[in-house]
């Protein structure tokens, strides 16, 4: 398996996290859109009192999952079990 899905979404992740540290994000609206970490924090407590690093950080693992699933379903359409 090549993980190249995986790669690619760590990468549309990182860009992501990247995009609303240099602050061009206008209102966090890109961040709160495409990031299911924070989605998740927002409905279990204020989201001004979480860690916005920390949330980085769980959104690149986030994309890095999905990823990974994306690359394990490739993988089982390529090469069924053999019985």
């Amino acid at each position: 398996m090549r993980l190249r899905a995986t790669w690619a979404a760590v990468l549309i992740g990182a860009a992501l996290c990247l995009f609303n540290a240099t602050g061009r994000d206008p209102h966090n609206l890109f961040f709160f859109m495409f990031s299911v970490p924070v989605w998740i924090a927002a409905m279990f407590t204020d989201i001004h009192k979480v860690s916005v690093e920390w949330m980085y950080v769980l959104t690149i693992l986030a994309y890095a999952g999905l990823g990974f699933l994306i690359d394990l379903g490739v993988a089982r359409l390529r090469y069924p079990p053999k019985q």
